[in-house]
């Protein structure tokens, strides 16, 4: 078998570290699909994704105030996405930090429809499931 050259041996090293930097963790792809189920529409799939005990503080705007569990935190959504309609949503600046128990997930997110509703996230999960979630309205994001 021939020796690889420290070039080759550093160019292969560089290719996997920047292979795994672009690939999304477990709280990220959960979080993608939450901020999607929210633009379409989708609050079945939005309930599901709560604990029995999640918490929900939305901050600002017309539905301002903190909601608890799955079924309360539905009746927010269900009232938001008919309002709202079918949003497009653009992320940014998502950031997983994660131990052994659980997962949170910060990121800029701004929903566009009949409204631009730029949105500050932060997510927590807990055994997979959704069980802090903060909507904070930022209006320095809307640029």
């Amino acid at each position: 078998m021939k020796p690889i050259s420290q070039f080759a041996a550093t160019a292969f090293a560089g290719t996997v570290l920047f292979a795994s930097a672009a690939l999304a963790g477990p709280g990220e792809d959960l979080a993608r699909t939450h901020f999607n189920n929210i633009a379409t529409g989708k609050v079945d799939a939005l309930k599901a994704s709560y604990s029995d005990k999640a918490v929900l503080e939305w901050v600002g705007g017309p539905l301002d105030g903190v909601y608890t569990g799955a079924a309360d935190i539905g009746t927010v959504w269900t009232k938001f996405t008919g309002a709202q309609g079918k949003l497009k949503v653009d992320v940014s600046n998502v950031q997983e930090n994660a131990n052994p128990a659980g997962v949170t997930v910060t990121a800029n997110v701004r929903f566009s429809g009949k409204n631009t509703i730029p949105v500050r996230y932060v997510l927590t999960y807990r055994s997979g499931k959704l069980a802090s979630e903060v909507w904070q309205i930022d209006p320095k994001l809307a640029k």
